[in-house]
């Protein structure tokens, strides 16, 4: 058994995600924690809502709240939102907690400590009309190194640089417009040139990442500088000095506080779990992994950031130092990027009416045709579109009529003819094959989710499916209730376990329907567990709020990842259609709400 810690992209709250965001973090990572858990591996999968930084002070501003009052609507939402897709967090919680600024703070203390953060003198914006500061976020113009026309103040999108927003041609303010002008500022930064020679190291040591991940990672120390860890501005976790701490214009970067978050929500886990000192098995046991999701627009931050902040912590810069009260502190063993999804061939954007939001999608369709199609044609390895043609297809053509037949034929020609699970007789070379082909099923799509290949995985799992069915048209058991009963319910017997080993392999990837094959052939409890909605209060007395958690024991509410074999005499009962088949005319309707949308 390995510890294994499922890092999973903290989404924006301010406003609700859709479907091109759980495609890059959510589903990818349910998929492969609940494969991980069942495969036997001790699990912690955690992330929360972000909820510091610019876009939620302008929002609140504009919309007359609190930012507090706006992350809290879009929290809740959120959390609902990922209850409803499955997304079995072992803890998803948020970054207001008290609990997460004291582990951010004690990151900064540390770091600060060992030399790793240094206060300099810069250049900020203020935005001329206000007298307010305009943090660099919120700032475009020419990327002086690239000379793409929309980079923000501290990153370009397209050649992945990090920059300073004075350094921008033509810059203007995205909020109004206006040219912003540039004052002298105080703060402190990341020496990332300190750390650069070890984080080159151990960039160095990641050839198991997918190649443009670490392409674009190694790329990024062709030009290390400083980077500013605080800003100016009023929302976000204090800065943990004397001087600063009651400044309450200064604030820690919303980056430098987010990425910590994958380390305070296990602490938080731990807390809430009776063992205040749990997490640490995942953080401190150099033999555990830990694997990060996210989109590529994140990959700066998890290969670069998040690991030069660990190395600073644990004081394994070029300036040494020693670890706080949390110990030596594991780097990620991958950052599991994905590209970006569009949807009918153009950028998501909820400003142009480009979106489909993950709450509609549940409101309207089952959760798993939605996961389905993210893994079968979610943006793995390069940009994929979205289209509610290709949806309806294969929602229709391999979930209902290739998965979702074979268990309904199969379950309905046991209830009908027996009743129940019938005893199976003498096997014969087709039944043998069958059988031999779901067990080395196991070995296939596992060794393919377990290096992050889950397109390769679901085709695998569904070539089986594939194969199951085949097997039950050349055997026609309808044929046989005549002619020879007894082979009959040796067929049906292998059709059932088949059955049942597919539905264990494909439940990673659609877990609600795994639950549902499993009670259509009688069986009881739980086998594919869903996180759980729980209201909380804050453990260290700040106000309460909605979390994720479950129990995902495996060998009690979780099917483990192996066949089991079926029991004759289980009951089966009338069958229900497992996946609801789609109307050509959704592609008509959703596309004119697409379009409504946008000109609205």
């Amino acid at each position: 058994m390995t510890h294994v810690l499922s890092a999973v992209a903290w989404p924006y709250a301010n406003g609700p995600r859709h479907i091109g965001h759980v495609a890059g973090f959510g589903v990818p990572s349910d998929v492969f924690s609940r494969y991980m858990r069942m495969a036997g591996h001790d699990v912690l999968m955690v992330s929360g809502t972000d909820e510091h930084g610019t876009p939620i002070l302008v929002q609140a501003e504009q919309e007359g709240l609190t930012p507090k009052a706006l992350a809290d609507r879009y929290n809740r939402v959120i959390v609902e939102d990922l209850q409803g897709l499955g997304l079995a967090y072992d803890l998803f919680t948020r970054t207001t907690t008290r609990n997460h600024y004291a582990v951010a703070q004690e990151l900064f203390r540390v770091v600060h400590k060992n030399g790793y953060m240094i206060e300099k003198t810069t250049t900020g914006a203020i935005s001329p009309s206000t007298g307010r500061t305009l943090p660099d976020r919120y700032i475009e113009g020419t990327c002086p190194i690239c000379g793409y026309d929309g980079a923000r103040g501290d990153q370009c999108d397209n050649c992945g640089n990090q920059l300073d927003a004075a350094e921008l041609k033509n810059p203007r303010s995205r909020i109004n417009g206006e040219t912003p002008k540039f004052v002298e500022t105080e703060h402190f930064f990341l020496d990332l040139p300190a750390l650069s020679e070890t984080l080159g190291a151990w960039l160095q040591t990641r050839s198991d990442w997918r190649p443009n991940v670490l392409k674009f990672s190694l790329n990024l120390l062709d030009d290390v500088r400083p980077r500013a860890m605080t800003r100016d501005i009023d929302w976000g976790i204090p800065v943990p000095l004397p001087g600063w701490e009651d400044n309450a214009a200064k604030r820690l970067y919303v980056w430098f506080d987010a990425v910590i978050g994958y380390l305070s929500a296990s602490v938080e886990w731990a807390r809430r779990t009776g063992d205040d000192d749990a997490w640490r098995l995942w953080w401190n046991d150099p033999d555990a992994r830990s694997y990060y999701f996210m989109g590529k627009d994140n990959i700066t931050f998890h290969s670069q950031i998040w690991p030069a902040e660990l190395l600073a912590y644990n004081g394994k810069g070029n300036k040494g130092g020693s670890p706080g009260v949390l110990g030596e502190l594991n780097l990620p063993t991958e950052v599991v990027s994905s590209e970006f999804l569009t949807m009918e061939g153009k950028q998501f954007s909820s400003s142009r009416g480009v979106v489909i939001y993950v709450r509609d999608m549940l409101a309207r369709y089952q959760p798993d045709a939605l996961r389905y199609f993210i893994a079968t044609a979610g943006p793995e390895t390069q940009d994929t579109d979205f289209t509610w043609t290709e949806f309806v297809r294969r929602t229709n053509d391999e979930l209902v009529a290739g998965w979702g037949n074979l268990v309904n034929r199969t379950a309905s020609m046991i209830h009908k003819n027996l009743g129940a699970i019938p005893e199976r007789g003498v096997l014969a070379e087709a039944d043998h094959a069958l059988l031999a082909t779901t067990e080395a099923g196991f070995t296939s799509v596992g060794d393919l989710l377990g290096t992050h290949r889950q397109k390769q995985a679901v085709a695998e799992a569904m070539r089986v499916v594939s194969e199951a069915n085949k097997y039950l048209s050349d055997q026609a058991p309808w044929k046989l209730k005549t002619e020879d009963p007894e082979r009959m319910k040796t067929v049906l017997h292998v059709a059932a376990q088949a059955i049942s080993d597919c539905r264990t392999m494909l439940s990673p990837f659609l877990p609600h329907s795994a639950q549902a094959v499993h009670e259509a052939f009688g069986g009881v409890g739980t086998v594919s567990p869903m996180p759980q909605i729980r209201e909380v209060e804050d453990l260290d007395g700040g106000p309460g709020y909605p979390v994720l958690m479950g129990d995902y024991t495996r060998g009690k509410t979780l099917a483990e990842w192996k066949p089991v074999p079926i029991v004759p005499g289980t009951p089966v009962p009338a069958p229900v259609p497992v996946f609801t088949k789609l109307d050509d005319s959704v592609v008509a309707e959703e596309i004119a709400r697409l379009e409504e949308k946008a000109g609205a």
